[in-house]
């Protein structure tokens, strides 16, 4: 299954790329055009950076519904099912995939924002512990993805979910610190699973972040981790559960015919009827 959706990259080249590129065109507009950084002591593309690679993994929830409700409407999920083969493999190889894609994405941002000027100033091991703490993330966005996408069905609902999914994103401490926004409204930010990762993956990087003092600020690398394994405990029984269910309520299969002709318990029941009908006409 896994070897399944890497051969789509090769088929579909643009669609990676895309979702390569995206998120370096967000860090670059907001790097440079737009500006951000609000309430940060300290270089803004360091503050920015981590942020952008929090936000990348959030995103990749919309890859993951697309993919999974484009192989719903195809009946690609149906006929995987049908075959002699375990129903978790297609699950497995879905989020093995996502998860490969969401790593070669990490290298490219790492990338860019090493060429912005970016750098992480703590040694090795507590940058693979960010790294680390991002996929972690982008894992429990995986699973709400599918439970989503198991849930809508449709490509077209994907659209919906962008809209929550944005405004989730933006709510939070990738281009700004929550003490420099009103006290209500920081409060929320500080709260989103998005910005404890962002928040965790700056002090292991090394990089600015804002003034902190509050609990959420201090224990960062704990909500960090409970974050998305509180999402993870909630979403992935849900959607093994969902999933399992649609063989269970998916269309009855004829059973295929073979040389053209019926199999043996159809052909009895026929020539019963049929004898039936002949003695009725003899009455």
């Amino acid at each position: 299954m896994t070897r399944r959706e890497l051969a789509h990259w090769a088929r579909q080249p643009v669609r990676i790329v895309v979702g390569l590129v995206f998120p370096v065109m967000l860090l670059l507009m907001f790097n440079y055009l737009v500006g951000g950084g609000q309430g940060v002591d300290g270089d803004n593309t360091e503050f920015l950076v981590p942020g952008m690679l929090a936000l990348t993994m959030a995103f990749g929830l919309e890859s993951t519904m697309l993919a999974v409700t484009q192989d719903l409407n195809k009946g690609v999920i149906d006929r995987f099912r049908a075959m002699p083969m375990v129903s978790g493999s297609v699950l497995v190889g879905r989020s093995v995939a996502d998860m490969l894609q969401s790593a070669a994405a990490l290298a490219v941002m790492t990338g860019v924002g090493y060429a912005v000027g970016w750098r992480w100033h703590h040694g090795p091991a507590a940058a693979l512990g960010a790294l680390g703490l991002l996929l972690l993330l982008r894992f429990a966005m995986l699973w709400i993805g599918i439970q989503l996408a198991l849930v809508a069905g449709k490509p077209e609902m994907v659209q919906a979910v962008q809209i929550l999914v944005w405004p989730v994103g933006f709510l939070s401490n990738v281009f700004a610190t929550p003490e420099s926004m009103p006290g209500w409204l920081g409060a929320a930010v500080e709260w989103n699973p998005m910005s404890a990762t962002a928040t965790a993956v700056r002090g292991l990087f090394g990089n600015p972040g804002g003034p902190g003092g509050t609990w959420v600020s201090d224990h960062a690398e704990l909500l960090a981790v409970a974050w998305p394994l509180a999402l993870i405990a909630v979403f992935f029984p849900l959607a093994v559960r969902r999933f399992a269910r649609i063989g269970r309520t998916g269309p009855r299969r004829v059973p295929a015919l073979s040389g053209g002709r019926m199999s043996p318990p159809a052909c009895r029941g026929s020539t019963g009827a049929a004898g039936g009908a002949g003695r009725a006409g003899s009455a």
